[in-house]
């Protein structure tokens, strides 16, 4: 093993055995790289190979121009339960919030209006909004509904669970659904809004779902932050 190689090693588990011991602010904000670097008498280069690892495993996470954190415990994703976003944070003690990235009518392109079970070049809502779990953004989300089920849902409250208004102003609930889980890299938009590198890894859900006469009225594009998720399935 190389020196630098020592170095990285030497870093990774000193870090580790610091947040297992909660040594760092409340916050979970880590010291500066600079700091870091001082810390272990070792170059930028060096330092960030082994915060790339630690990253890699979920330790930590680096949002841009703010510094590197300590990852909280993932949220844990059961995909066969029809719970919405902020009842399942809440049922594992978190506190989730929604934020309205904005809404409007668009031209659906021909990939959606497939998914949606729709003429190409339909006029389709989309919907895109960014979820936090703790204060922390976790999840960039784009929906793309039918207008013919939910007229002008784009000018209600769309901070609020979608489950909720469906069925509340719309008689809608949830029937089936199709997921279809991917790890990808971020897109440009949803970097951006979770404030990561552009590129960084995600895991990607593709929700289609029916209502309770098993029509197509919904797709999500999930983008999640590949270390705030943790698949949970029981299948009895």
């Amino acid at each position: 093993m190389s020196e630098s190689q020592t170095t990285v090693a030497t870093i990774c588990q000193t870090l580790s055995e610091k947040i297992t011991a909660g040594l760092y602010s409340a916050e979970g904000r880590l010291p500066s790289e600079r700091t870091l670097s001082e810390q272990f008498s070792t170059t930028r280069i060096t330092l960030r190979e082994a915060l790339s690892q630690l990253e890699a495993q979920g330790l930590i996470y680096r949002e841009v121009r703010r510094g590197w954190f300590i990852s909280p415990p993932r949220i844990l994703y059961n995909p066969l339960q029809r719970s919405h976003f902020h009842a399942m944070a809440k049922e594992q003690g978190r506190i989730a919030q929604t934020e309205l990235i904005d809404a409007s009518q668009i031209k659906g392109s021909d990939s959606l209006c497939q998914k949606l079970n729709l003429p190409p070049q339909s006029d389709i809502y989309c919907i895109r909004r960014l979820r936090y779990i703790d204060g922390r953004a976790v999840l960039y989300v784009e929906h793309y509904l039918n207008p013919q089920f939910f007229p002008d849902i784009i000018n209600d409250d769309l901070t609020r669970s979608l489950t909720d208004l469906y069925l509340s102003r719309y008689g809608i609930k949830y029937g089936r659904v199709r997921f279809d889980m991917v790890p990808t890299r971020l897109p440009t938009e949803a970097s951006n809004a979770l404030k990561v590198t552009s590129g960084s890894p995600a895991l990607v859900i593709t929700r289609i779902n029916r209502d309770q006469q098993d029509r197509i009225i919904d797709c999500d594009l999930e983008y999640w932050r590949y270390d705030a998720l943790q698949i949970d399935v029981e299948v009895g």
